[in-house]
């Protein structure tokens, strides 16, 4: 299909990972494509395997809120328009509260939440011409508690919100505002957990699908979100967990059992 033929689609931190698999799909059905990370190299890395014309790189931070001025500024200039914001763009950090530095928190929150933010405040009159969207690429971590990863719960419980208002704010101007958000998913983020084969397996006890998902199963349903197929749907935050939050979270003790 070609559902994105002609539309023109910023993807935050789009180097790799979720990012990176989201951009690919969106390319592949046609897209404008603009890549960001804070390394250009790697952009290129992904470009290379895209079609030119249709892929522009804007490297930047996007917790500086002149940033999402420049990118959006130059997508418009590029493409002539903006039809859908992809807010991928996110780091982690577990430990407990108590020993967290100040600069983790900052950290976290100026890309996870302020990141949002920024980007969703710049795309809004563009969004607005075009009637398009926003997803936002949160987690279940926003969604319910996780262990040991209070201010990364804090974040994405705070993009699950901002989510479903500016659904409420933005639906009467023709824009959409969705969220995915994934379990664990294979990607630089994740490479703590995923090459750890105790914290795969304790981690799937609590998936009845029986595994760690790929960027591919994220971007799936980022696109449908982001299509005219989901034209009715806004002000959703869709788990594309494995079943994870099926159980609230509860280990799957059945599988636990069976070994």
């Amino acid at each position: 299909m070609q559902r994105f033929t002609g539309k023109t689609i910023i993807v935050t931190g789009s180097s790799s990972g979720i990012g990176e698999g989201i951009a690919r799909a969106f390319a592949a059905e046609g897209a404008n494509v603009v890549l960001n990370s804070r390394n250009r190299a790697d952009c290129e890395k992904v470009a290379e395997t895209l079609d030119a014309e249709r892929t522009l790189i804007v490297e930047g931070d996007v917790s500086e809120p002149e940033f999402a001025k420049e990118i959006v500024a130059r997508t418009v200039e590029r493409f002539g328009r903006l039809d859908v914001l992809i807010n991928n763009a996110g780091v982690a950090y577990s430990g407990p509260l108590k020993d967290t530095p100040d600069k983790q928190i900052d950290r976290v929150i100026d890309i996870n939440v302020k990141g949002v933010l920024y980007l969703s405040r710049e795309a809004i009159p563009e969004l607005e011409k075009t009637k398009g969207s926003i997803t936002n690429i949160s987690s279940v971590s926003g969604l319910g508690g996780d262990w040991d990863l209070p201010v990364y719960n804090a974040s994405k419980g705070a993009v699950t919100n901002l989510t479903r208002s500016l659904a409420l704010q933005l639906g009467r101007k023709g824009i959409r505002v969705n969220a995915i958000n994934p379990s664990i998913t294979r990607s630089d983020m994740t490479d703590a957990i995923t090459e750890n084969d105790a914290l795969v397996k304790a981690a799937l006890r609590r998936m009845p699908l029986g595994r760690v998902a790929e960027p591919e199963d994220i971007a799936g349903p980022t696109l449908f979100l982001s299509s005219d197929e989901a034209r009715f749907v806004t002000g959703v935050n869709l788990a594309v967990d494995g079943g994870v939050t099926a159980s609230n979270g509860q280990p799957n003790f059945a599988a636990e059992m069976a070994g």
